[in-house]
This record gives C-alpha cells, structure tokens and sequence, in this order.
C-alpha cells in the first residue's frame, strides 16, 4: 500500500473510541496505514475471538481500556493525547441487547456521547470531530424509498431511539459550542455519519447474521435464521470507513458546508433479504453449508430500511466500490484464512489495500476521478 507524501493523514493524531470493535479495528488499522497516530479508548473487546486481538491490533495504536461513561478520564486522556481529529464509534451497538438492557444502551450511547463531546470541547487541540450513529436512528415507516438526512428521527427499540437521540445531542452541541461561523477562528468542525449492517470479517458480535452464520459453517453446525425476509443495505465495512475518512478530510479543511449529517449506504441493488445474503455465503462458503429458518418469536425488528446518499455522492465524492458479491467474497476469504492460523493482520491489511485498488481512496481528494 502507497501512502505517498501528500497522505492527508501523515502526522496526524486521531482519538479514536470504539477501537476494540469490530468497525473500529478496521477503522485503527487503516488510519495508521495511512500516517496518523491513533489512540484508541474502548472497553474490552465486545466478544472472543475478536478483530482487535486476532489482527493485532493494540500493536498500532496507543490502546487505552476504559469507559465513555466515566467523563473525567475520557476528558483526561483526550486533553493528554491533544488529537487533531477525534471519531466517535464506541457504542453499545446491538438491537436485540437493547431490549435487555435499555438503561446501559441509552447510558452508553446518549450520555457516552455527552461526555465525548464535552471532552472535545475542553480539548483546544481538537479541530475536527465525526460521530458515527446508525441507519436506524430515523423513524422507519417501512418505505420502499431511502431516508435522506433531514428525515424525522426516531427508533423503534432502545438502541435505533439512543442513537436518534445521539444525534439531536451532536446536533446542540454543535450548535450551542461549534458553530460553523468559527471555524476558521477557534471552533470545532463537528458531523455526524449514518451507516448500518455493515458486514465484514472480524466480526463475532452476539446475534447478528454474519457472525452467527460464521460461527456455524466452521463449527460445521446449522445455523437458525431469523426474519429471511428483511431488507437491509448491506455494505462491507470498508465502505463507511472510508465515508468517515473523506468527510474529516473536508471538517479538517473548514468546510462549514460539511458540518451537519451524512448517509453511508450501499447502492440500490445491494439492498437484499436476509434469505439471499444466507444463500449466497452459504455456496461460497461449502457445498456442506446448512442453515434453517427459526421459527420462534422474536423482537421487533425493522422488516425494511435503506438510506438515500445522494448528498455523500454528489457533495462528498462518496460512493461504494465494493458491490455486495465482492463483499461477500472478501468476507468468506478473511474467515477461511483465519480458519487456516494465517496472519491476519496482514490478511486484514491486503483486504485494505485490495479496496483502496478499488475506491482509488489512495489518492489526494483533488486528484480522484
């Protein structure tokens, strides 16, 4: 992989929360890759095995373990690493362990976002700030048509409504503390970004299809399938990462015109039902791949969602370079080479660098097609 000179991100220093999750080991290794140095504040990593172990990467970052619900050391370390860009994406980020434990959800995902945005603004060294939420953070009316950014908010369950919640907090305290008039004199460039089933090797989350069908082709078992028939924009990992990378390059520049919302979402035909996303991973996986449609009663999940990026095409230069068969096949191919003891820091790395091929992302801004 070419960092070039011109790398955006050499010298850099990047608070990074979240950085023991499956997104966030992702997001670690590639800043680094590219120049920046990251200090990475997180809980344990959320599963075992898990991405941030199996690639190493603690070997990268400056690892701090630690709460973003306790506000003096979240403030503490930030003002002592003085980072010039700070990416919200610690969380707690799923919607079935929403229903059990609501109070940690809103806990973490409301006030964890209070504190790293007061943080921030007791940090002078901070010029640009992006916080990641969700695609389920808008109010789902089931419509066959994406959510643009200034649709209503909302959510159903606990997780989708704290995240809705994330949002509106970003949203006054960029106003009230960040205001896009003063970024060229003291202010912070602050927006939020909005993706969601991103998908991926690395990833063993609890109750999430891949994983779980992961899990049960190695362990040669049958993997049960809950709601086949919901419609989500799948989209590897990749994807939004990059979406975050390009849109703190432009908060970094003073771009007022970037301060607000941003969607991430695949293209329209990479919005399919959870029946083919199993059909297709399982022929990749062996022709010996079983899987069964559970029955039981679960709860509520959203039967369709998808997201209009027409602001990330046509303002950011944002648009996926993986269609959903590349994903799949990156995902298949991680998993076997884990499978197989390879290492998987640098089959992780290849991947990376197979998608800059891919999205040209290795390239200055100014000089991408």
């Amino acid at each position: 992989m070419s960092l070039g000179l011109d790398s955006p991100w050499r010298g850099r220093r990047v608070f990074l929360t979240g950085h023991t999750g499956f997104k966030g080991s992702w997001m670690a290794l590639w800043l680094t890759q590219m120049g920046a140095t990251v200090c990475g504040y997180s809980l344990a990593p959320p599963s075992d095995p898990n991405l941030f172990e199996v690639a190493r990467i603690s070997e990268c970052v400056h690892h701090i373990e630690a709460d973003i619900c306790e506000l003096p050391r979240l403030r503490a370390a930030m003002q002592e690493f003085a980072p010039d860009v700070v990416f919200h994406l610690a969380a707690q980020s799923l919607v079935r362990r929403s229903y059990a434990e609501p109070v940690l959800t809103y806990a973490t995902n409301v006030m964890g976002t209070v504190n790293v945005l007061d943080s921030i603004r007791h940090t002078a060294s901070v010029k640009a700030a992006v916080l990641i939420t969700t695609d389920k953070c808008y109010q789902n009316r089931e419509w066959q048509w994406g959510y643009r950014e200034n649709d209503r908010l909302g959510g159903h369950d606990p997780y989708s409504n704290s995240k809705a919640c994330a949002e509106l907090v970003s949203a006054a305290y960029r106003d009230s503390f960040f205001p896009p008039d003063k970024l060229g004199v003291h202010g912070v460039a602050v927006a939020t970004a909005r993706a969601g089933n991103v998908i991926g090797g690395g990833d063993w989350a609890v109750d999430r299809l891949i994983p779980d069908l992961m899990r049960g082709f190695i362990a040669g078992e049958q993997v049960a399938i809950r709601n086949p028939h919901a419609i989500r924009p799948w989209q590897h990992v990749l994807e939004p990462v990059r979406g975050y990378i390009q849109l703190a390059e432009r908060l970094l520049a003073h771009d007022a015109s970037f301060t607000s919302a941003w969607n991430f979402g695949p293209d329209e035909e990479d919005a399919r039902p959870v029946e083919w996303i199993v059909r297709e991973l399982a022929k990749q996986w062996s022709p010996d791949a079983s899987w069964a449609i559970d029955e039981g009663v679960h709860p509520h999940e959203a039967t369709y969602l998808k997201l209009d990026c027409a602001r990330a095409h046509n303002l950011l230069g944002w648009r996926p370079a993986l269609a959903l068969s590349g994903a799949l096949q990156f995902i298949v191919e991680w998993f076997k080479q884990w499978q197989a003891g390879s290492d998987m820091q640098q089959i992780t790395l290849d991947q990376i660098a197979a998608y800059q091929r891919l999205s040209k992302y290795d390239l200055p801004i100014s000089n991408r097609s």
